[in-house]
């Protein structure tokens, strides 16, 4: 069994900010899959589903970002489940965006989601590092993560959260490469051969009309006779 944690705040007012990227994730996830009805279990919301034979629980902490670790530790008590039974999906200043890294272990360079996990449950999780960007500098980035995507993000937005749901079925089997590629599907598609779906269509060939048939000409029934008195008139 798998529990994939994705991290946010809780409550429309944090939707749509980069700081949630995670809960965008599992959202998608969840409906792509046919995944259970979110419930309120372990200081968070709980969908539950399978990938064949494997169970799956997604995880939307509820406890506001700084204290994500209460929450996952309460499920992975109730599960009995180990550190490497558990991949957390987060925002990423340290990769531009539309960039989706895979890692296990390491540190938690100073995201507070990570660093209440690292408190409670220790650093030997997985991660699946989402990349939102860098404001450019230090003193920008709580403005910058606590703050919505803008327009123009909105189509890798779209393309990285399809790829995360496509590739979850291999990272429930632990599988991170396929996973992997499976995103890579969605951010960096295989360009088709010559391009052509880009091409311009060719124009119509226009069918020329066909003249209209003039009557047939009629029968001169005059006699040798006639024809020669009236070539006289």
């Amino acid at each position: 069994m798998k529990l994939i944690v994705g991290l946010g705040n809780p409550g429309p007012k944090y939707a749509g900010h980069r700081h949630n990227i995670g809960f965008m994730a599992l959202d998608r996830i969840a409906a792509d899959h046919g995944f259970g009805p979110w419930k309120g279990k372990h200081q968070g919301s709980l969908s539950e589903g399978r990938f064949g034979s494997d169970r799956v629980m997604l995880l939307k902490p509820e406890t506001f970002m700084n204290n994500s670790g209460q929450s996952v530790q309460a499920a992975m008590s109730f599960y009995k489940l180990q550190p490497d039974d558990v991949v957390v999906m987060h925002d990423e200043i340290d990769l531009a965006p539309g960039k989706v890294k895979h890692k296990v272990g390491g540190g938690h360079a100073g995201h507070n989601g990570l660093r209440s996990l690292h408190a409670h449950i220790g650093p030997a999780y997985a991660r699946v590092r989402l990349g939102v960007g860098h404001p450019g500098h230090k003193d920008r980035v709580p403005g910058y993560v606590l703050h919505d995507f803008s327009k123009a993000d909105e189509e890798w937005l779209d393309d990285v959260l399809r790829g995360v749901s496509d590739g979850a079925p291999w990272l429930a089997a632990g599988d991170a490469a396929r996973f992997m590629n499976a995103v890579g599907m969605r951010i960096t598609p295989p360009r088709t051969q010559g391009n052509a779906r880009n091409k311009p269509a060719k124009p119509d060939t226009a069918v020329a009309a066909e003249p209209e048939k003039q009557g047939e000409p009629q029968t001169d029934e005059r006699s040798p006779m006639q024809k020669l008195l009236d070539r006289f008139r």
